[in-house]
């Protein structure tokens, strides 16, 4: 143990200022084996991208950027933290983490698919807990070491999302098959290039809350646009928008006018204000057609000035 919270400690200094911890987020890097980012909004968050997965879909290879990004994202409250989490998972891991997940304390808020005839499938496990930095830590690495998911060098360099590539430096020496300009145009937004995927962070108008706490950003509030390059001016979208009710049913028709299929909706969190819905979608199509689509879509729903 004292090795690997050596290994942390320097890996944590070398990163830069942007990583020199508190000693609440010390113990959460020792505790996980695995450094986080600084975030806005007092978060500590940690990507752990499934790069062990090979992922099939309509005849696209599916980047762990686009959508097999698991992430755990910590805040404080006094001298305890929270924590909040998205976990991509095999159908044969679900049951041996969670089991882990309940022993320690931790709760599952959702269970359920992001994507439609993905080979192998995989299910997402959204998590919440509160307690110590270094209980919660362990827990959630016991946990994640009943799942194949790696922590070591290999995911080095691949944030989990647009919300953890927002806090990083070097995308602009990244290059991707996709005409980024038009996107940023089409959506209002400008986007991260973020291991081969552009990606698009849209934040809701107003701050969420969850159980009285209020969820930045960098827990997952933030509507997620991914864009993943196919060839010949394509590219395979997914994400989610966050949704209130009454945005649901005019989101989803502007999709479908695009051609755009929604493959989930549900929630995330238990005890969300205002009440959220998350839903997620797909489609490997031009991107000019699916930009405008998404804008479309965006268009219904109460979002931050850009």
């Amino acid at each position: 143990m004292r090795i690997l919270t050596t290994i942390v400690a320097l890996s944590l200094i070398s990163a830069g200022p942007a990583l020199a911890a508190e000693a609440w987020q010390q113990e959460i890097a020792t505790g996980l084996g695995k450094p986080g980012t600084e975030m806005p909004g007092g978060v500590y968050r940690v990507g752990l991208p499934r790069t062990d997965l090979k992922v099939m879909l309509d005849g696209v290879e599916i980047k762990p950027s686009l959508a097999l990004g698991s992430w755990l994202a910590f805040k404080p409250m006094g001298n305890e933290v929270t924590v909040i989490g998205d976990l991509v998972l095999t159908e044969e891991e679900v049951n041996p983490v969670l089991k882990r997940l309940e022993e320690g304390g931790v709760e599952i808020t959702a269970l359920h698919n992001h994507l439609l005839r993905a080979s192998p499938a995989t299910m997402y496990m959204h998590v919440h807990g509160h307690g110590a930095p270094t209980k919660l830590a362990t827990t959630l690495k016991e946990a994640l070491g009943a799942s194949k998911t790696p922590f070591g060098a290999e995911t080095a360099g691949i944030p989990a999302d647009a919300a953890t590539q927002a806090a990083t430096t070097g995308s602009a020496n990244q290059q991707v098959d996709l005409d980024t300009a038009a996107i940023d145009q089409a959506l209002g937004r400008k986007g991260k290039i973020n291991g081969g995927v552009y990606q698009v962070s849209v934040p809701r108008s107003e701050m969420p809350k969850d159980s009285g706490m209020e969820v930045p950003d960098a827990m997952g509030s933030a509507i997620a646009i991914n864009f993943q390059p196919t060839g010949s001016g394509k590219a395979a979208i997914t994400g989610d928008f966050v949704l209130t009710a009454d945005e649901v049913n005019p989101v989803i028709q502007a999709l479908h006018a695009h051609g755009i299929e929604v493959t989930a909706l549900h929630n995330h969190m238990l005890a969300d204000e205002p009440r959220l819905f998350f839903m997620h979608f797909w489609a490997n199509d031009d991107t000019g057609k699916l930009a405008a689509g998404l804008r479309a879509a965006l268009d219904h729903v109460k979002v931050a000035k850009g």
